[in-house]
């Protein structure tokens, strides 16, 4: 017997509705019908709650091969999640492009290094680069916040647009000899790029 009929069986052996069990195991009532459906299996915390709920082990649930395969999914999707919450949090340190004194500002013959809001060399570059570090950091929270609320979704998206937006900062500052801000981009980048392999090794 596969594991939604054994769920199944159990629920009704209680006589119980799929939004009852819902409540009772503190999730969905699509969940239940998914689970019940052979659509999906439910994660270990969840089988835990089954096993609990109906006093059976997990053993009886699912096969050790399938209790395996579930361990392993879960276990990448959990790799994934911390690694689009730091992808997300390298991009949100952009905002250290802001307020760092990283930039030459001459006055009255002599160069002092200066944050973005200070910086005054060209009105025109100063917009560029409030544009481009901004835009960034607003990839970095969206990163961050969808890891919480849409965990798995677009992941590889986000982090190709990041990292081509940064390749061009990169460009774009070493062109303007910006050497401390080009210094701390390179650093992001090659960070998001060990981050980048290490979740496409997870994919595979």
């Amino acid at each position: 017997m596969e594991f939604n009929e054994k769920l199944q069986e159990l629920r009704k052996n209680k006589g119980l509705t799929q939004e009852e069990l819902a409540e009772a195991l503190y999730v969905s009532r699509t969940a239940i019908s998914k689970w019940e459906s052979g659509r999906g299996y439910p994660n270990i915390d969840s089988l835990k709650e089954i096993s609990n709920y109906f006093s059976v082990s997990i053993d009886d649930l699912l096969s050790g091969d399938k209790l395996i395969s579930i361990a392993q999914n879960e276990n990448k999707s959990n790799i994934r999640n911390i690694c689009g919450f730091l992808f997300g949090f390298i991009d949100l340190c952009s905002l250290m492009l802001v307020v760092f004194p990283l930039y030459p500002n001459t006055v009255d013959g002599y160069v002092y290094s200066v944050n973005l809001f200070a910086y005054s060399q060209s009105s025109i570059f100063s917009v560029i680069y409030w544009i481009m570090f901004i835009s960034l950091t607003l990839l970095g929270f969206i990163k961050v916040l969808m890891t919480k609320v849409r965990p798995d979704k677009n992941y590889k998206l986000l982090m190709e647009i990041s990292i081509i937006l940064n390749i061009l900062i990169v460009v774009f500052l070493a062109l303007r000899r910006e050497a401390y801000a080009v210094t701390i981009t390179i650093l992001f980048l090659v960070i998001k790029g060990f981050i980048f392999i290490k979740n496409a090794q997870i994919g595979r």
